[in-house]
Protein backbone atom coordinates (compact mmCIF):
# COMPACT_ATOMS: atom_id res chain seq x y z
CA UNK A 1 0.00 0.00 0.00
CA UNK A 2 1.41 3.13 -1.02
CA UNK A 3 2.10 6.01 1.38
CA UNK A 4 -0.56 8.40 -0.18
CA UNK A 5 -3.09 5.53 0.20
CA UNK A 6 -2.47 4.29 3.88
CA UNK A 7 -2.72 8.69 4.15
CA UNK A 8 -6.36 8.31 2.88
CA UNK A 9 -7.71 5.59 4.59
CA UNK A 10 -6.09 7.01 8.23
CA UNK A 11 -8.11 10.36 7.40
CA UNK A 12 -11.17 8.14 6.17
CA UNK A 13 -11.05 6.17 9.35
CA UNK A 14 -10.39 9.68 11.37
CA UNK A 15 -13.37 11.23 10.11
CA UNK A 16 -15.75 8.48 10.21
CA UNK A 17 -14.92 7.65 13.90
CA UNK A 18 -15.53 11.32 14.56
CA UNK A 19 -18.70 11.29 12.99
CA UNK A 20 -19.71 8.03 14.19
CA UNK A 21 -19.02 8.81 17.87
CA UNK A 22 -21.21 12.15 17.55
CA UNK A 23 -23.98 10.14 16.09
CA UNK A 24 -24.31 7.55 18.49
CA UNK A 25 -23.82 10.38 21.34
CA UNK A 26 -26.83 12.40 20.16
CA UNK A 27 -29.14 8.97 19.12
CA UNK A 28 -28.61 8.21 22.68
CA UNK A 29 -29.85 11.53 23.65
CA UNK A 30 -27.03 13.19 25.05
CA UNK A 31 -28.75 15.86 28.03
CA UNK A 32 -25.94 18.65 27.19
CA UNK A 33 -26.63 18.76 23.19
CA UNK A 34 -30.50 18.65 23.81
CA UNK A 35 -29.87 21.17 26.36
CA UNK A 36 -27.95 23.23 23.61
CA UNK A 37 -30.22 22.49 20.71
CA UNK A 38 -32.97 23.91 23.05
CA UNK A 39 -30.80 27.13 24.25
CA UNK A 40 -29.90 27.91 20.38
CA UNK A 41 -33.53 27.10 18.79
CA UNK A 42 -35.81 27.71 21.44
CA UNK A 43 -37.29 24.04 20.49
CA UNK A 44 -39.13 21.92 23.82
CA UNK A 45 -37.75 19.31 25.04
CA UNK A 46 -39.85 16.83 22.70
CA UNK A 47 -38.57 18.40 19.24
CA UNK A 48 -34.85 18.83 20.53
CA UNK A 49 -34.32 15.43 21.36
CA UNK A 50 -36.14 14.57 18.02
CA UNK A 51 -34.09 16.67 16.10
CA UNK A 52 -30.80 15.33 17.86
CA UNK A 53 -31.82 11.80 17.12
CA UNK A 54 -32.04 12.42 13.37
CA UNK A 55 -28.66 14.40 13.57
CA UNK A 56 -27.59 11.34 15.09
CA UNK A 57 -28.90 9.26 12.49
CA UNK A 58 -27.72 11.56 9.64
CA UNK A 59 -24.16 11.56 11.47
CA UNK A 60 -24.33 7.55 11.80
CA UNK A 61 -24.82 7.18 7.37
CA UNK A 62 -22.11 9.89 6.87
CA UNK A 63 -19.56 7.96 8.75
CA UNK A 64 -20.42 4.88 6.58
CA UNK A 65 -20.66 6.74 3.55
CA UNK A 66 -17.18 8.38 4.21
CA UNK A 67 -15.67 4.62 4.58
CA UNK A 68 -17.74 2.70 1.55
CA UNK A 69 -17.48 5.94 -0.82
CA UNK A 70 -16.33 9.53 -0.14
CA UNK A 71 -17.67 12.22 -2.17
CA UNK A 72 -16.45 15.64 -2.44
CA UNK A 73 -19.52 17.51 -1.45
CA UNK A 74 -20.20 15.76 1.34
CA UNK A 75 -17.15 16.04 2.63
CA UNK A 76 -17.11 20.03 2.62
CA UNK A 77 -20.47 19.38 4.98
CA UNK A 78 -18.84 17.24 7.16
CA UNK A 79 -16.33 19.79 7.32
CA UNK A 80 -19.43 22.26 8.34
CA UNK A 81 -21.19 20.37 10.17
CA UNK A 82 -17.86 20.03 12.34
CA UNK A 83 -17.46 23.52 12.93
CA UNK A 84 -20.21 24.45 13.70
CA UNK A 85 -20.70 21.39 16.67
CA UNK A 86 -17.32 23.07 17.53
CA UNK A 87 -18.75 26.17 17.67
CA UNK A 88 -21.77 25.62 19.50
CA UNK A 89 -19.26 25.05 22.86
CA UNK A 90 -18.42 28.42 23.21
CA UNK A 91 -22.35 30.27 22.01
CA UNK A 92 -23.51 28.63 25.21
CA UNK A 93 -21.29 29.44 27.21
CA UNK A 94 -18.53 27.21 27.28
CA UNK A 95 -14.73 28.30 27.03
CA UNK A 96 -13.35 29.09 23.71
CA UNK A 97 -10.47 26.20 24.43
CA UNK A 98 -14.05 23.91 23.85
CA UNK A 99 -14.13 25.51 20.68
CA UNK A 100 -10.33 25.30 19.75
CA UNK A 101 -9.47 21.65 21.09
CA UNK A 102 -12.86 20.17 18.60
CA UNK A 103 -10.41 22.07 15.48
CA UNK A 104 -9.85 18.23 14.09
CA UNK A 105 -13.54 18.20 14.09
CA UNK A 106 -14.20 20.12 10.83
CA UNK A 107 -10.11 19.75 9.80
CA UNK A 108 -10.22 16.44 9.06
CA UNK A 109 -13.07 16.13 6.72
CA UNK A 110 -11.39 19.15 4.63
CA UNK A 111 -8.50 17.65 4.71
CA UNK A 112 -9.64 14.86 3.16
CA UNK A 113 -11.60 17.04 0.74
CA UNK A 114 -8.56 18.77 -0.31
CA UNK A 115 -6.48 15.26 -0.38
CA UNK A 116 -9.30 14.42 -2.87
CA UNK A 117 -9.32 17.76 -4.75
CA UNK A 118 -5.82 17.62 -5.26
CA UNK A 119 -5.34 14.06 -6.95
CA UNK A 120 -8.94 14.67 -8.63
CA UNK A 121 -10.87 12.15 -7.61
Amino acid sequence: MTNEKKLEWILRIGVAGEFLGHGVFAVLGKADWIKWTQQLTGLDLATATMFMTVVGAADILLAVLVLWKPMKPILLWMAFWGFWTALVRPLVGLPIWDFIERFANWAAPLALYYFYKSNNR
